[in-house]
């Protein structure tokens, strides 16, 4: 249910401000993406899988959290996450 390390590192990698940057909003967004995207695919096959669905709701909490966050600061990183990871159309 959890995400590799090659991905892991992708996605730092690809959504990181600055070299040692692994904390920002971008990257938390992205990673509970990965994660979201990894969990849901699980939800297709074990639907009563309960106890899991606690921490998916509390996940996409957090991601919308951080959104509104990034919109408040920069609203063109916002837009440009946005287009990125495809989550809003």
């Amino acid at each position: 249910m959890s995400i590799n390390k090659e991905v892991k590192r992708n996605t730092i990698d690809s959504f990181k401000i600055n070299e040692k940057d692994t904390g920002s909003a971008e990257v938390q967004i992205a990673l509970l993406t990965e994660h979201i995207k990894n969990l849901s695919e699980h939800f297709k096959t074990h639907k009563k899988d309960n106890h899991s669905k606690r921490g998916f709701m509390a996940m996409i909490n957090k991601r919308k959290k951080l959104l509104r966050y990034l919109k408040d600061k920069d609203f063109d990183k916002y837009k440009e996450i946005i287009k990125k990871l495809g989550l809003r159309k």
